[in-house]
This record gives structure tokens, sequence and C-alpha cells, in this order.
């Protein structure tokens, strides 16, 4: 016995370290405050009744793959014509660096099998991120100002865009507590404006 207790010592102590050499994994709250912003249904509706101008467009963002990350089923269509959603996403919430987040955006391969499913989330469990295609260039960087409020916009002339003769997008977007303010617009190869709101950004109030 006398032999074996200076083994057992040394096998404790190597135990030990070993448990204190792993790295505690610390919940990042900024992470999680931002993606419990975006979660939820929305509409511009009182923008619209202000300013005819703009649209009553609906909003859904609702997570999916709760196992693989922060993600993001997002639909958005005339309030009045939800059954023909004109734009369908799924966006990937991250952290980019000590200061910064970056919502990636990707297209799904066959959008029209997804109209209405931010009612049901767990139909995405049916496909996987080879699934879907990353727009690559057109993530939003956005930094946190203040508790519940996060600005930001994606680069300049990164994402690329052939829509009504545009060359590239440009997205601009804060998110608050209880809105969202998005403006989206075109540019053609010389910068020119082609399409999207001209005065300022889509303010879609939460509703839910």
């Amino acid at each position: 016995m006398k032999h074996l207790l200076p083994i057992i010592i040394l096998l404790s102590f190597f135990y030990n370290c070993k448990n204190e050499s792993k790295p505690e994994i610390k919940e990042d709250k900024e992470l999680k405050e931002l993606f419990a912003l975006m979660q939820g249904s929305f509409n511009s509706e009182i923008q619209a009744q202000i300013d005819s101008s703009y649209y009553n467009i609906a909003l859904h963002m609702y997570p999916i793959w709760e196992d693989k990350g922060n993600f993001l089923y997002v639909e958005q269509a005339l309030s009045n014509r939800q059954n023909k959603p004109y734009r369908q996403r799924i966006y990937e919430v991250t952290r980019a660096s000590d200061s910064t987040f970056s919502s990636a955006i990707y297209a799904l391969n066959v959008d029209s099998l997804w109209i209405g499913k931010w009612k049901n989330p767990k139909a995405f469990d049916a496909i996987s991120l080879n699934d879907i295609a990353l727009k690559e260039g057109c993530e939003v960087i956005l930094k946190r100002t203040k508790p519940n409020q996060f600005i930001g916009k994606t680069g300049d002339t990164t994402c690329v865009s052939t829509m009504r003769g545009a060359s590239f997008a440009r997205s601009e977007v804060e998110i608050l507590e209880d809105k969202i303010i998005s403006w989206d617009r075109g540019f053609d190869a010389n910068g020119n404006y082609v399409w999207g709101a001209e005065k300022a950004g889509y303010i879609f109030n939460k509703i839910d």
C-alpha cells in the first residue's frame, strides 16, 4: 500500500490539472440579445398609413436549426399578398469580432416549398446547409450601440444584384426592441440609384 500511495497522488494531480486546463465556455449575452431581437413578426403598416410612398409589408423572422447555431428563416411579402412572398432567405447570426456581429444571408434552392413555413420552423429540419446557397458579400455587419440596439450595413458595393438593372445592392439596418428599420437599395455600375425606398428605410414594427 505504501508503494501505491505516491502513484495515487500523482494520478490525482494530473487529473485535477487536466480539468483545470479546460477553458470555460462563456455565454455570449450580446449575441443572444441580437438574435432574440431579430425574431418575430413585423409589418410596416403604420409607416404606410403615414406615407403612401411606402407599402405595407409583412416581415416574419423565426429561428430554425436550433441545435446548429443562430439561424432564422426570413420571409417578406406585401401584407395583402402573404401567400406570394417576394423574398425568402435564411440568416445566420454570429459574432464577427469583439465589437461586431454578422448576419450572413443564404438563398433557398426551391423557394416555393417554404412559403409560410415560418409558422412551422421544424419543417426546416428536412434540409441542411447543403440545400442553401450563401450570398457572398451580402452579409450585414452590426455593432451594438446600447442595450437592445444594433446598427449595421452591408459593404458599399460587395453585394451583387441584377434586379431591375442593378449591379449591386446595399442594405442599412437598425435593430431595436420593438422594431427593425431596413433600407435596401439597388445601384447600377455607375452608382446610380435604380430601386428601393428613396427617402429612408422601411420601419417594421413588431406585432407579436
